[in-house]
C-alpha cells in the first residue's frame, strides 16, 4: 500500500493504529476508556500492560480491534523463561499481538545467540496461538549498526514486527530509525513507529519513511486533525473529494 493509500481515509489511518496506554497508573477505568475509543474509531488495536488483557478482551468483545499487550516491559532485562511465561499467559488471557523488547544488553554486549533464541521461542509461542510477534530495540540505545544486526537476528528469528521504541527510554521514533529499520528489514516485514507521535504530520513522516504500524497514545487526536483537514480541503476546494 503506497503513502497516499495509508492516509487516504479516516479509516486507513485507523487501520496503522495502536491506541496505546502503558502509563503505570493507568486505571481500570482509563483501560475500559481506551477500549471504547478504539472500539468507536475502528484502531488496529489497542497496546496494554499485561494486567489489563483480560479486561481490554471483555470490553472489547466481538470488535475487531485486536489486543496487544507488552513482553519484558520496559527494560527487555528479563530471562527469556520470565518473557515466555508472560507470553503465555498473555495470550490465554486474550492477546493477539505481542510486543517484548528485546535483551538490549545481551545485543550491545554482542551476545546474538541470546537475543535471537529468546525471539525465537517467543515468535513460536505467538505464532502457536495465532498472534503477531512484534520486538521492540529500543533504538535510542543503539548505533546504527547495532539497530541494523537487530533487525536481522529478528527477520531469521521470524518475528512480524520491528518496532522502534518503548516510549520510557530517552528518545522515541525518529524517521532516520524507521528508514533503516524498512531497509533492514525489506517489504515483507512490517515496521512500528512507537514513542512520541502525538499528530498527523509525526504519523504521515512516518509512514512515508516506511512504518506500517504506528503506537500513539493520540490516536483519536489524529483523526481529528485528519477529519478537520478533509473538511477545510471539501469547503475550499469541493472538487478535491
Amino acid at each position: 500500500m503506497t503513502v497516499e493509500e495509508h492516509l487516504a481515509s479516516t479509516q486507513s489511518i485507523a487501520n496503522l493504529i495502536d491506541q496505546t496506554l502503558l502509563k503505570p497508573e493507568a486505571s481500570g477505568d482509563d483501560i475500559v476508556r481506551l477500549c471504547r475509543e478504539a472500539a468507536e474509531h475502528s484502531f488496529c488495536s489497542v497496546c496494554i500492560n499485561p494486567h489489563w488483557v483480560r479486561l481490554a478482551r471483555t470490553t472489547l468483545g466481538r470488535s475487531c480491534v485486536r489486543v496487544c499487550t507488552v513482553i519484558g516491559f520496559p527494560l527487555g532485562a528479563n530471562r527469556t523463561e520470565v518473557k515466555s511465561a508472560e507470553a503465555r499467559l498473555a495470550l490465554s488471557e486474550g492477546a493477539t499481538e505481542i510486543d517484548m523488547v528485546q535483551n538490549v544488553g545481551a545485543l550491545r554486549s554482542a551476545d546474538l545467540d541470546t537475543v535471537q533464541s529468546e525471539i525465537a521461542e517467543l515468535a513460536e509461542i505467538a505464532h502457536g496461538s495465532k498472534a503477531l510477534l512484534k520486538v521492540i530495540l529500543e533504538t535510542c540505545l543503539l548505533n546504527d549498526d547495532q539497530k541494523r544486526v537487530s533487525c536481522h537476528l529478528a527477520i531469521a528469528a521470524k518475528a512480524d514486527f520491528v518496532k522502534t521504541s518503548t516510549g520510557f527510554s530517552t528518545s522515541g521514533a525518529t524517521e532516520d530509525d524507521i528508514r533503516l529499520m524498512r531497509a533492514a528489514v525489506g517489504p515483507a516485514v512490517g515496521v512500528k513507529a512507537s514513542g512520541g507521535i502525538r499528530s498527523l504530520e509525526a504519523l504521515s513522516r512516518m509512514v512515508a519513511a516506511g512504518a506500517t504500524r504506528i503506537g500513539t497514545s493520540s490516536g483519536v487526536q489524529i483523526l481529528r486533525e485528519f477529519r478537520e483537514g478533509a473538511a477545510t480541503s471539501q469547503t475550499t476546494n469541493p472538487g478535491a473529494y
